[in-house]
């Protein structure tokens, strides 16, 4: 619970040139740019609030928010590699053309958050919430996502070749032109999602839940590994009926 809440700007800038350890403050709504601007030893922000502020472009390499509030913050372009960000929400987040290489996500929301041309290179999602997250034209190879609800977001032309997939749940994602060849995904949901140009060749989802695939969805499916009980369902979109032979 935040204690703290500085009057102006000025008092905020102040209070962060002071000292790089902040617990229970409340910077939400203010413009931090210039109080950030310049490369200095990294912060650790724990149980602060930071929304609706305004850090475009500003230098946080390596800082540290753990259990804060950053809905509807503006880091469109800010310098955060190698950052982490524990807990705490950041719902319709604005982070396009960021630079969050190596960055850290854990159990965190961010809902509805922009990732427009950001640098991702190295980061990793785990147990985070991205419903509704818009991720496509992502900058960087090698990002990775655990165990998140990626239900309704746009991660359209993302490449996840080759990659290990755990429990990602993309229930009515935009998976369009995803490129999803020799992937593994292992307890993934695919319900409802837009599959269309996407490629699964040598992709093994037998851990998969499917939900219930179209017709139109089933050519994109092509190479890809399932099991009796998916290729059933598979069928059942054509109409046609597997009946097991009986012993």
């Amino acid at each position: 619970m935040t204690t703290q809440r500085p009057e102006t700007d000025l008092d905020a800038r102040s209070l962060l040139a002071d000292r790089r350890e902040h617990v229970g403050v409340d910077f939400s709504g203010f413009d931090l740019r210039r109080a950030l601007s310049y490369p200095a030893a990294p912060f650790t922000f724990r149980n602060c609030g930071f929304e609706d502020s305004d850090l475009r472009g500003v230098r946080l390499a390596e800082a540290a928010f753990l259990d804060c509030r950053l809905d509807r913050a503006d880091l469109g372009g800010a310098m955060l590699d190698q950052a982490r960000f524990e807990g705490g929400s950041a719902a319709f987040l604005k982070a396009g053309r960021a630079d969050l290489t190596d960055a850290v996500f854990h159990g965190i929301d961010l809902a509805n958050s922009q990732w427009g041309q950001t640098l991702l290179a190295g980061a990793r999602f785990e147990e985070c919430r991205l419903v509704g997250a818009r991720l496509s034209a992502l900058r960087g190879i090698g990002y990775t996502f655990v165990r998140c609800h990626l239900g309704l977001a746009d991660v359209a032309g993302l490449d996840f070749r080759g990659a290990v997939l755990d429990g990602l749940n993309f229930t009515e994602a935009d998976l369009t032109g995803c490129d999803f060849r020799d992937a593994v995904l292992d307890g993934c949901r695919l319900g409802g999602a837009e599959l269309r140009s996407a490629r699964f060749a040598g992709a093994d989802l037998r851990g998969a839940d499917l939900g219930e695939p179209t017709v139109t969805d089933i050519p994109v499916l092509r190479g890809a590994c399932v099991s009796e009980r998916q290729a059933a369902v598979l069928l059942a979109a054509f109409g046609v009926q597997v009946i097991p032979v009986s012993g």
